[in-house]
């Protein structure tokens, strides 16, 4: 089993002011896989407010204190509700559930599922009284303990502090995860105890030469002889429980009171509650500490013989770990949602994967492997990146978008090729504002100093240039896409060259195709065609390429050459062989308008040296910061205005949020 989607109404951010509730039409839905689902957002986009919807409805092993509160209802409501939905029950697993299911299909294809839900109402300040209901219909039954348990959760909190969760305390973390363990569950006459009880012989005996112990059975002696069968030696420490005696037996006058030392009480929970967990090193940081005890709080969903739901709720998840580490542990979890890392079955179980009807339901994969249910939240462009995209999905104002198959314009190709190339650098797209796509270096170095000098500063706003190194911005473009048409309110600007060479071109190569040759509005217009569409738009440039129309722009120009003259001079100190500019700006312009000025700009001093365009455009990034440039300077229709529009568009905030 799994859970499947989670309803909201009415709940902290996600709500209206009625309290009449439309259950057709939640504030929010959150349809989640059976394995990995990473929610990625900006903040207080309600990835935690997810996160604790669920916890409020099935509650954590750890049995940590969680109820709904006044503050987590929408402002000024009165009634709120959650309901979460599991589908894909097994029948061992439906088994626990059989008065609240509800079936869907027909005859033979009828499939169970299980809704269970919190609807809650706030009268003034009095406490609020609600019970956890579950069924078919909308009103549904209390669902009572023993249910419940089986679909506890386990939680790990945003700020984990290891080292404390995992020493020996009264009702530890550590001894939680244990009683829950089929080795310890239900257990008092546990081997751990009769340790226990040897180790409280051999105590008193310690203080008491006498190797016959009444307090102690003839099993318990027989099992202490094991460990201990020689009678030990007088000792300084039997003076101490001497002189008590002696002392209790003048204070009570008699002496029928025996001084008795001991380390633990003989039940296997407080047992467990004097174990600690530590990895051979105990030097290690936090980081380590960490990767312990996740991996510890992972033992609840390893059971082999557990029958509730597998579900991990774990909120950023890279809280103090490197980022190779982090990598290790996202990558164990997405193995572990395909079924690739085994969890053992039952003693004396055999499963036929082919033959085995339950195996969806029971998150078991074709090898009859069997996984666990992940919902996570993180910051980490690292995770972004290693995730599958199917697997993400990105929370943006009052809503929310899987990324999987279903919900966007990708297709099958798009998913393979974005798994390849989408790297931590290009993952920032999920967590921006707003988004400007390039296709190489020059573009993400100018842009955000145009940007600055415009006014915009893209770092404050929360945009995130993606530089995708290739022209392949259609499957870029199509992640913010949606199928059903509905805007993810996300600005995306593809700002791309227009790749059609000048008519002084000719020059260089008499048979080229050049500006002359075609509709150059036709072309500008069928290329923004076909990446353009909800919050996705396209700037191209009027010209050729950014460096040519930088070259077109008066008030740029002199920077451009400067630039180049620099990144020669940045190369020629490198070593390598290439002749230096040395005939001034006015002089290099002498005799030529702006259009040959820009050709030979962009022509003969960068493409035919082979200068390298990253180095030129860091030098006039740098050069942009000139105190006497203006916006309307890098605004002029016929050269660099394509830029200020799309830094405006991703900047502005007239977008659906």
């Amino acid at each position: 089993m799994y859970l499947s989607s989670l309803k909201l109404w009415n709940f902290r951010k996600y709500g209206s002011s009625a309290d009449e509730l439309d259950l057709s039409k939640p504030d929010l839905e959150v349809p989640f896989t059976q394995g990995l689902n990473v929610l990625i957002g900006e903040n207080d986009s309600g990835k935690t407010t997810i996160i604790d919807a669920i916890k409020i409805v099935l509650h954590t092993h750890s049995g940590e204190w969680i109820r709904l509160l006044p503050e987590d209802f929408y402002k000024p409501a009165n009634r709120l509700r959650i309901e979460c939905r599991f589908d894909a029950l097994s029948d061992e697993e439906a088994m626990h559930f059989v008065e609240w299911l509800g079936m869907e299909g027909e005859a033979k294809n009828a499939k169970p599922y299980l809704k269970v839900m919190v609807d809650a109402t706030k009268k003034g300040n009095e406490r609020l009284h609600y019970d956890v209901r579950a069924g078919a219909d909308d009103e549904g039954h209390r669902l009572d303990a023993e249910a419940r348990d089986y679909l506890l959760t386990t939680y790990l909190k945003p700020l984990r502090d290891a080292k404390t969760e995992l020493v020996p305390k009264r009702n530890s973390r550590l001894s939680q995860i244990l009683s829950g363990l089929q080795a310890f569950k239900g257990k008092e006459e546990h081997e751990l105890s009769r340790i226990s009880k040897c180790f409280e012989c051999l105590l008193r005996m310690y203080f008491k030469r006498d190797h016959k112990d009444r307090n102690c059975t003839e099993k318990e002696c027989r099992y202490r002889d094991r460990f201990y069968p020689e009678r030990p030696a007088p000792n300084k420490e039997e003076a101490i429980r001497t002189n008590l005696q002696e002392m209790l037996d003048d204070f009570f006058g008699h002496g029928d009171y025996q001084a008795m030392f001991g380390v633990m009480p003989r039940e296997l929970r407080n047992i467990l509650e004097q174990f600690k967990l530590s990895l051979s090193d105990e030097e290690l940081g936090l980081g380590s500490q960490n990767l312990l005890f996740i991996a510890a709080e992972l033992l609840n969903l390893r059971r082999p013989n557990w029958s509730g739901l597998r579900l991990a709720l774990i909120e950023e998840l890279e809280a103090h770990l490197h980022p190779q580490a982090q990598m290790r542990v996202i990558e164990y979890l997405q193995e572990t949602a395909e079924g690739k890392v085994t969890i053992e079955k039952k003693e004396n179980e055999q499963s036929d994967p082919k033959n085995d009807t339950s195996k969806e339901a029971a998150n078991v994969n074709e090898n009859g492997r069997q996984g666990f249910q992940t919902i996570l939240t993180t910051h980490s462009p690292n995770l972004g990146s290693k995730v599958k995209l199917e697997n993400i999905i990105i929370c943006h104002g009052m809503h929310v978008f899987p990324m999987g198959a279903e919900y966007t314009r990708l297709e099958e190709p798009d998913y393979a090729f974005l798994e390849r190339f989408l790297d931590a650098t290009k993952a920032n797209l999920f967590f921006a504002k707003g988004v400007i796509i390039v296709e190489g270096p020059s573009e993400e170095l100018i842009i955000p100093a145009m940007a600055k000098k415009a006014g915009h500063d893209l770092t404050k706003a929360g945009i995130s240039i993606v530089n995708i190194g290739n022209k392949a911005f259609l499957r870029y473009a199509k992640i913010f896409q949606r199928k059903n048409g509905s805007a993810m309110g996300i600005p995306v600007a593809v700002v791309t060259d227009l790749d059609i060479k000048p008519d002084e071109y000719k020059a260089v190569e008499p048979v080229a195709n050049t500006e002359k040759d075609y509709d150059l509005n036709a072309k500008t217009n069928a290329k923004a065609k076909k990446y353009d569409g909800q919050k996705v738009k396209t700037f191209i440039s009027p010209h050729w390429t950014l460096e040519y129309c930088i070259g077109r722009s008066k008030a740029l120009c002199a920077l451009l050459h400067q630039a180049v003259k620099d990144a020669i001079d940045e190369i020629r100190k490198d070593g390598k062989s290439v002749a230096a500019i040395t005939e001034t700006y006015e002089t290099f312009c002498k005799g030529k308008d702006q259009k040959n000025i820009a050709f030979d700009l962009y022509q003969k001093l960068i493409r035919d040296k082979s200068i390298s365009k990253t180095i030129v455009a860091q030098h006039l990034a740098a050069a942009l910061q000139e105190p006497n440039l203006c916006e309307t300077d890098l605004a002029d229709r016929d050269s660099t205005g394509y830029l200020i529009d799309a830094i405006k568009y991703v900047t502005s905030n007239n977008h659906d949020r």
